[in-house]
């Protein structure tokens, strides 16, 4: 019996870390681009995109975003691009500069949180302005999930005419004071999204010591894919920093072959998420 192929997102960057917190992380477009192309060559299909001013600080200058894009499309065929739209550190006018590029996906947060010092405000107003913009530039959304209401404001979206009956939907699990990675609240998120999304993709983020936990949770639940990369995790264990974005998604292929599957090539990545699959 054939394998089931499975999606491996690299969040290679993030809003959050800084140098001084692990050297390894990729901040200038030319460091993105070849940590990406080493994330890609050690099996991951999609690139989860944030770019950083030249402070470290978080950025929506859509120059950066293209010079990303550009460079991973030359040096990782087919991988599938997608933007960050959050909202860390960024001006809420400014977080969908960068939709006119055209990524093939971006991410989108449907409501508000509350994250570790701030609330990660996602205003109806907003979250719908960005929707549309997805819509019109063809991009399919992944929709995050910080907390249980944030499905049914996907649902809002659908019934609107904002976006199709078939997004990608992210479960965050482990932001201090919003979701705790626990298992129990994986498996009632997912039959409520199966419920009120029930022809969306998914996949779970553990952040920091909660990544391998939750990506096995995700594994033995035959998700669409697992999410890994220095954004959320910069360590390989409690004592050593991981060496680059390329080790933390090896040993996500690691567990995928634990678990009887394999990595999802660029096409089939693609086919799985509902993308064009000519890259």
């Amino acid at each position: 019996m054939p394998t089931k192929p499975v999606v491996v997102a690299v969040a290679i960057t993030g809003s959050v870390p800084r140098k001084s917190d692990n050297p390894a992380l990729p901040v200038t477009p030319a460091e993105q681009i070849e940590s990406t192309h080493e994330a890609f060559e050690a099996g991951a299909s999609l690139v989860h995109i944030h770019v950083r001013n030249d402070d470290e600080s978080p950025s929506s200058d859509a120059a950066r975003f293209a010079v990303v894009k550009e460079g991973v499309e030359k040096h990782c065929p087919g991988m599938i691009v997608q933007f960050s739209t959050g909202g860390r550190g960024r001006d809420p006018a400014a977080r969908g500069s960068a939709l006119y590029l055209k990524p093939d996906m971006a991410s989108l947060s449907t409501g508000s949180v509350n994250f570790p010092t701030i609330i990660y405000e996602n205003h109806t107003t907003l979250v719908e302005d960005l929707a549309s913009k997805m819509r019109d530039n063809g991009i399919r959304p992944e929709i995050e999930i910080f907390d249980l209401s944030h499905i049914h404001g996907a649902r809002r979206l659908i019934d609107k005419g904002l976006m199709d009956t078939r997004p990608h939907v992210q479960f965050v699990m482990g932001v201090l004071n919003a979701m705790p990675a626990d298992e129990r609240l994986l498996d009632i998120l997912l039959d409520e999204t199966r419920r009120v999304l029930p022809q969306s993709t998914w996949t779970a983020a553990g952040i920091g010591a909660n990544q391998a936990r939750v990506m096995e949770w995700v594994l033995a639940r035959g998700g669409d894919g697992v999410r890994t990369g220095l954004e959320d995790n910069i360590r390989i264990s409690r004592d050593r920093l991981a060496s680059s974005n390329a080790e933390l998604v090896k040993l996500a292929v690691d567990a995928i072959g634990r678990h009887g599957a394999r990595p999802a090539s660029p096409r089939e990545a693609r086919l799985a998420l509902h993308l064009d699959p000519v890259a």
